[in-house]
Order: structure tokens, then sequence, then C-alpha cells
């Protein structure tokens, strides 16, 4: 490979068909599989992989950039830099793209290769996937935008096709019904079409220029208003809210790959999934011999062809067929694998009814560790905190409410009003109402607290915060 290829991740979307599992808060790339690797980590992988990269780009929600830090330095990596793109919010996948092309044309030059991959799908063919980059890298060196399509296994109606006379492209296609899927793929001629891409960055902006000049001059005053964070290891790039609010809605099918002439496709059988739903995930691993996939705890009697997991409970079922149960501390689904697409329905409702358990499990992440909450009443909420070693919470107050601290395991160093203090285990210290006050762990291990709140408003915005170190206060 002659030019810089530079892996680039686009780890967006709230993965709402699988709820309850995948929710905004906690997104589908952090769902972790049986081997406990999550989506996102393998992504990560598999940028690695590829001969000579050292360099990725991961475009993310600025709210789950720490999460996402966290799973990459779990995998351990050497020799590796991270370089991040931070969104306030989701403006489709031409802006994430026109962000990253620019980004990388700024650090890497005009001839680098962006390798364009979600970071929700499995590949699990990886010889097949590397040999699949090798033949998409040669084209866009010639000046071509790759897409890769997948060698349908089945009339699929949820993925759009693309039709191909050898490595042309000769049109994109929407989702069609079962009578039109199954003419597509006798035809020998489509693929579904994988969302993953491979171009030159002065290729892909020429074409994005020419077919949606309004994308790129939306995205180029963003960057100009944005901030850069550098280190050794990591780079951040945290867009700009106000203008980047301003750039076009819209998926870099419809900007610029629909409209192309130089567009091509790379055909491959690389053992591809969007795990699209929960029948697409029961159908990844081994299932028994009736058919029954189950991550949990169980006794089944007379089940055949059924996904069962759960996190905490037992779970005992007894003449079921085809159905999909999903146990999380909060909720529970239960629902049949034919319908598992209208797990969507759900996630909107909640979120229409202005029902968290659309957006947050019981444990919620944040920059300095995970909160769990463990008991939650009009009055009162119980909640256990865990603190990263050095994880610092803001300096902050709240108006409704008290809270008591009592420390389980490691030491705390408190600011409590006017005084500063460490806290050991079993002991505790009480914040009234209206006492700036902060948390943080001085020591090596992980500080665990048991914090009791109580006050006539419990809410999670009933925060002002007066200093931060993950950059939580608003200038």
């Amino acid at each position: 490979m002659t030019s810089k290829l530079i892996p680039t991740i686009l780890c967006g979307g709230a993965g709402s068909r699988l709820w309850p599992v995948s929710r905004e808060g906690h997104p589908k790339p952090f769902i972790r599989l049986t081997d406990n690797q999550s989506l996102l980590q393998k992504s990560f992988l598999r940028g690695f992989s590829i001969d000579g990269v050292n360099d990725i780009i991961t475009v993310t929600n600025r709210e789950l950039f720490f999460q996402t830090e966290d799973e990459l330095a779990e995998l351990k990596l050497k020799n590796i830099r991270s370089n991040y793109i931070l969104e306030p919010f989701g403006r489709n996948t031409a802006a994430a793209i026109v962000s990253a092309a620019m980004y990388v044309r700024k650090e890497f030059g005009d001839d680098a290769i962006l390798l364009v991959l979600a970071a929700d799908h499995l590949i699990s063919n990886k010889e097949a996937f590397r040999a699949a980059v090798d033949k998409a890298v040669k084209l866009a060196e010639s000046g071509r935008l790759v897409t890769f399509g997948i060698k349908p296994t089945h009339p699929e109606t949820g993925y759009g096709y693309i039709e191909a006379n050898g490595s042309d492209v000769v049109r994109f296609v929407e989702k069609p019904e079962i009578k039109v899927a199954q003419e597509y793929m006798d035809s020998g001629r489509f693929y579904w079409n994988s969302g993953m891409f491979c171009f030159r960055v002065d290729t892909i902006l020429q074409e994005l220029e020419a077919y949606c000049p309004d994308v790129v001059a939306s995205v180029k005053m963003c960057l100009s208003a944005s901030k850069e964070l550098s280190g050794e290891k990591q780079k951040q790039l945290s867009l700009d809210a106000d203008t980047f609010r301003l750039v076009p809605d819209i998926s870099i099918d419809y900007a610029v790959m629909e409209k192309s002439n130089v567009v091509s496709v790379v055909p491959c059988d690389i053992g591809w999934s969007d795990i699209g739903s929960w029948a697409a995930l029961s159908a990844v691993g081994e299932s028994d011999e009736n058919g029954n996939r189950v991550e949990a705890e169980a006794l089944l009697e007379n089940v055949k062809n059924c996904y069962i997991k759960s996190e905490e409970r037992f779970v005992g079922a007894i003449g079921l067929e085809n159905l999909v149960i999903v146990d999380t501390p909060d909720a529970l689904l239960v629902a049949n694998k034919d319908y598992s697409q209208d797990v969507k329905k759900i996630y909107t409702t909640l979120k229409q009814n202005g029902n968290e358990l659309y957006k947050w499990h019981r444990t919620v992440y944040r920059p300095w560790g995970s909160y769990t909450v463990l008991e939650n009443s009009d009055r009162f909420k119980i909640k256990r905190l865990e603190v990263k070693p050095g994880g610092r919470l803001s300096l902050q107050m709240h108006h409704h409410r008290s809270e008591h601290w009592i420390v389980v395991s490691g030491m705390a160093k408190v600011v409590n009003g006017e005084q500063e203090m460490l806290v050991n285990t079993n002991e505790s210290t009480y914040i009234p109402a209206g006492h700036r006050h902060r948390l943080e762990n001085p020591g090596v291990i992980n500080l665990v607290l048991i914090e009791v709140q109580s006050g006539e408003y419990l809410g999670e915005d009933d925060i002002v915060r007066f200093q931060d170190v993950y950059g939580r206060v608003e200038q």
C-alpha cells in the first residue's frame, strides 16, 4: 500500500431494535457478545489488523467519548494512535465522513485513504475482510469511490442493495419487497449495501464538492470554530455545536454515492452482519439441539428456536417456540422472532412518553467511572458509585437534594463546603443541599461508595457545575 490508510469508525446511532440492552446512553456498539468483546472493540481490532495501520479515527457522540476510550484501552493495543472526532449530536453519515476527510487531509495529506467502518457490525471472516480491503485500496488509489457489497445469502428485505456490472456500480436501490429481493438474489448482479467505504481524501472531497457543496461548506465552517486537544498518543477534535447544527442531515449514500460516476463495488463474502435485530443476534454463535441460544442461567422444558438472555435473574421457560426473551435489571422484552424489527416501536414510544428507559440503564457510565441506581422513590434515591483511580467528579451543588456518602471500598477525597477531608472505608460524610462539594479517588484501586439522596426533587438535571476536569462546565 503506497498511501496512508486510516480506518475511520463511525460510532453513532441508538440501536433501538436491540432495546432493552441497547439504549441511547449505552448504544449498540457497546453490546458485548459471548466472548465478552463489544462490537466496538471488534471494530477497533478489525481496523488495526490491517498491515501498516497505526492510526485510527473514531467519530462518535461527545457523551460517549470516555466510554469509547475505555473500550479501546481495555484491548491493551501497543504502538497505536487514536484520533477522536466528537459530535455534539448526530447529523448523519455525510457530516461524519466530511469531518473525518477534512481532518485526515490536514493530518496525513490529500492522498491518504479513508476506510470507513461501522462500529456495530460483525465480520467473522477476517482473512476475507483483509483481502477485500486490499482490492478496495487499489481501486481507491485509481480515483474511485469504493463501497463493499455483501453477497446475499437470502432475500433480505431489511437492507438496501447495490446492482453491479463487474466492479462498476450500476445503481443503488432501496429496501425491496420479498419478491423483488428474491429476483435480485437470483440475478447474481445485486449485493447488500454494507455501509462500508474506501476512498482517497481528495477524491471524496472533490465529489462531495460537486454534488453537495453545502455539506462541505458547512462542515468547513464548523471545523474553523471547533476545539482540538492533542496528546502523545491521542487527539480529540470537538465539533462546535452552534455551527454543526447548520450541517445538512443527509446520508453519504444520498449525498454522493448514488450520484457520482466514479463509484466501484468490491463484492465480498466476509461473514458480515449488521446485527440489526434480536433475531439477527440470535443467529450469531452456536445453538443447542433444539435451536435455542441461551445467555443466562436457565432451565428449559419443551423450548425450541428461542433466544434467551438474562443478566442477573434465573430464567425458567416451558412450552415456548420462536421467541426472544431479554431480561435486564430494569426492563424485560418478550417478542416473537418474526416481529423483532418492531422492537424499535417500543423504544420510540418510551422516548415520546418521556420514559428514561429508552435512554439509560440502571448503571450509567461517566468519565470518572459509573453509578448504579439501587432504589428510587419520590423522596429518596440510593446509588452505588464507582470512581476510577484518579477519577474526579465536578465541583458541584444541588438546589433540592442533600446527599450522604458512605465509603464501602477505597479512600475518598471529599470537598464539602469549606472543608476538605479524606474519608476511609466504613466512614461517611453528609452534604446538605446548597453546599458545594466534590468527590475524588486519590488511590490506586477503585473507590466504591453508597450515595443516599433525599429531597423534594432528585432529577439528574439538578446540578450546578463550577469546575470540571472533563470540560462539562459551560464557559
